[in-house]
């Protein structure tokens, strides 16, 4: 191999060294969703109270305790027992209701049970039993008690991160009431209620308007207050049923203190971290991460923090996605300046559900990689006197 060849071929590394590692991501207009995402273009909304939604105003409201102290209302999957005086086993004995919501008892057909209470269909029952003759109308003769509180499918839409249909109080077999070595009358399912239904459906959303949540029983809603879940004391958390609707608005702007674990946020969020400094040929699998971890952060998980000197000045990418308007938005940022500025929360972002890091290597270090591509080539030549 000539000397000018070789010259040739070394400078190669220095062409690539001079181009950008990595060059600054555009993004369409209206794709900040954080302050501190810091685009340039962006201007900090004012939180608002949001009127009441369209779906919900027509609807009569209702105080919140007359949801809260309200008996609860059976669904399908509940698991009753009836007790008929006098009777053992014609009546008498255990009964689910069924995907359609009632309740199939010998000699009486269907009886609807769903979004009805425990005490309304025993009454139900009872009025049935003494119209067929087959008992006789005496107090206390015909009991329906609760055996078991089965899941049900709710609605929760709005200012969540996933937004749909849930399902809540799902239970195994150990947690069921009837594999409970004391008898007991009554069940209590802990999993159907408003809070686990908001986490079921991704958790409220930073702009979420907590003060004003809208729980819909039929032609009946209440409006609660779920700030307390952020700023500490109680709060009104009711037992649901199935075909409850959750309407939960947006305040219009972003709340950092509403980005953290609680009872109506996520615990944790997936997110995805890439670190290579060559393509690989397989993909990884998101990580879980703590709600509220920010940028800096799930860069050192990533392993993008600290190393050699020359690989001092990385700089990372956070792909993500507006939650509001569903525009996706790339953030480059400075891997050191995040770790030596004073003033880093201000363009320090949080992460969200599925987002994404991406690391790139310094100018010296893909000069290194070069010289290691460029060597790997020449060395070939060298060996079998290519000229």
């Amino acid at each position: 191999m000539t000397i000018a060849k070789s010259l040739s071929l070394l400078l190669i590394p220095l062409a690539l060294l001079g181009c950008a590692t990595m060059p600054p991501p555009r993004n369409v207009p209206g794709a900040q969703y954080q302050p501190t995402q810091q685009l340039g273009t962006h201007h900090a909304a004012i939180c608002s109270t949001p009127p009441v939604p369209a779906a919900v105003s027509s609807l009569r409201q209702v105080p919140v305790a007359e949801l809260t102290d309200a008996p609860d209302r059976l669904g399908a999957g509940d698991r009753l027992k009836l007790s008929v005086s006098g009777d053992t086993d014609t009546l008498t004995g255990s009964y689910v209701v069924s995907a359609n919501g009632t309740l199939a008892i010998q000699d009486l057909g269907t009886v609807t049970a769903a979004g009805r209470t425990r005490a309304e269909v025993e009454a139900d029952v009872r009025d049935r039993l003494i119209a067929g003759g087959l008992v006789r109308d005496v107090a206390g003769n015909v009991r329906l008690s609760q055996a078991e509180v089965a899941g049900v499918r709710v609605s929760v839409e709005g200012a969540v991160f996933q937004p749909g249909l849930v399902r809540v109080g799902e239970r195994v077999t150990t947690g069921q009431a009837g594999t409970s070595p004391i008898p007991a009358n009554g069940d209590y399912n802990v999993g159907r209620t408003l809070a686990l239904a908001l986490r079921q459906a991704g958790g409220l959303r930073p702009d979420a308007a907590a003060q004003s949540v809208y729980l819909v029983w039929g032609d009946i809603y209440a409006a609660m207050d779920l700030s307390p879940a952020f700023t500490g004391g109680l709060m009104v958390d009711p037992q649901l049923a199935a075909g409850d609707r959750i309407f939960v608005p947006s305040a219009g702007c972003f709340q950092p203190d509403h980005v953290r674990p609680t009872s109506v946020t996520a615990p944790d969020i997936r997110v995805f971290l890439s670190n290579l400094s060559r393509p690989a040929t397989s993909g990884r699998d998101g990580v879980g991460i703590p709600y509220g971890t920010r940028l800096l952060d799930g860069l050192v998980m990533a392993n993008c923090v600290g190393g050699s000197a020359m690989n001092a000045r990385r700089q990372a990418v956070l792909i993500s996605r507006n939650p509001v308007n569903g525009k996706s938005v790339v953030i480059a940022r400075s891997v050191e300046g995040l770790v030596r500025e004073a003033g880093r929360d201000d363009w320090n972002p949080y992460l969200l559900p599925d987002d994404a890091l991406a690391c790139y290597d310094s100018r010296a270090m893909a000069l290194v990689d070069a010289v290691s591509v460029v060597g790997s080539l020449l060395s070939p030549a060298i060996l079998f006197g290519i000229r």
